[in-house]
């Protein structure tokens, strides 16, 4: 694969988001979508292993890595962030691509692929189901829980300057799925030096829970529009398998079932030992997944 070809920035009103490129823009487009305080290099592994005729783009959403954070009094929520999927590539140009999602660049990528199925073909969904209906009994506290968090971040003072080892660490602190060099990695886009050491480039309202999510009859209602092919690879250690086991377990086999009942053999489920950031730590379980899903649909990317 080559070297990345350029950072690219998508003008907004507030800004712009942010992106990385792979390969060349002739190429047939993959948009690649991170998870919930991640950004675009949660992709820097899995990507060089992919087939290599394609074109790669890795988008940071409004308020990650290096895109622009939302005015101040703005809560960052899912309708955001699929309106940044369509701001990227109404500026791209691009009518018709495909989707390597993880976490909750899926449940983006799901909604976007149910919203605009004209414009989806490929959908892999990484430790994600493409959605995530909230359970019923904890809807209320869900929201109280999000809207005191917010209040209380609209009077955070200054960023906080850490080490680089100390971002590191209180990056593992609150994520033990990622590896110390997979952190790092994670940080090169995800902080900014200053003096005295280095500080998180994410807007800390990001960290406010989403409040507002569709509820499973709903999920299962616009899925039904879904027209791409869709793989959903999921970690035994992963976000999906705790939720499984705990309040979403009904939920999760709705989805799966769903996607069985209405897109059959356009859908395949595979399960990689690993936990919820396999496609980082260790790249090469997915890739393979990936790509042998790509030949087996006739696709035109070539390995």
């Amino acid at each position: 694969m080559s070297a990345v070809l350029k950072e690219l920035q998508f003008a907004v009103p507030w800004g712009h988001l942010a992106a990385k490129a792979w390969g060349s823009a002739k190429g047939y487009p993959f948009l690649c979508l991170h998870g919930w305080q991640d950004n675009a290099n949660t992709f820097d592994r899995l990507i060089p292993l992919l087939p290599q005729d394609n074109y790669y783009v890795s988008l940071d959403f409004s308020g990650h890595g290096l895109s622009s954070h939302l005015p101040q009094g703005m809560r960052y929520q899912h309708l955001d962030y699929l309106t940044d999927v369509h701001r990227a590539i109404t500026a791209l140009g691009w009518k018709k691509f495909s989707i390597v999602a993880h976490s909750m660049g899926g449940v983006i990528a799901g909604m976007f692929a149910s919203i605009f199925p004209e414009s989806v073909r490929h959908l892999f969904l990484l430790d994600s189901y493409g959605f995530l209906p909230p359970h019923p009994d904890f809807i209320q506290s869900k929201i109280v829980r999000a809207t005191v968090h917010f209040r209380e971040l609209e009077g955070a003072t200054k960023a906080k300057v850490h080490t680089i080892e100390g971002a590191v660490q209180r990056l593992l602190s609150v994520n033990s799925a990622l590896t110390a060099d997979s952190a790092k990695l994670i940080l090169e886009r995800g902080t900014t030096s200053v003096p005295g050491g280095v500080t998180f480039n994410r807007d800390i309202r990001v960290s406010v829970d989403i409040a507002f999510l569709l509820d499973i009859s709903s999920c299962l209602h616009i899925m039904k529009n879904i027209t791409a092919d869709v793989h959903i690879i999921l970690a035994t250690k992963g976000l999906t398998a705790d939720l499984i086991r705990g309040i979403y377990t009904e939920h999760g086999q709705s989805l799966l079932t769903g996607y069985q009942d209405y897109l059959k053999e356009r859908f395949q489920l595979s399960v990689v030992d690993g936990n919820h950031f396999v496609h980082l730590n260790e790249p090469e379980k997915v890739a393979e997944l990936v790509c042998k899903r790509l030949l087996n649909t006739n696709t035109f990317a070539k390995l």
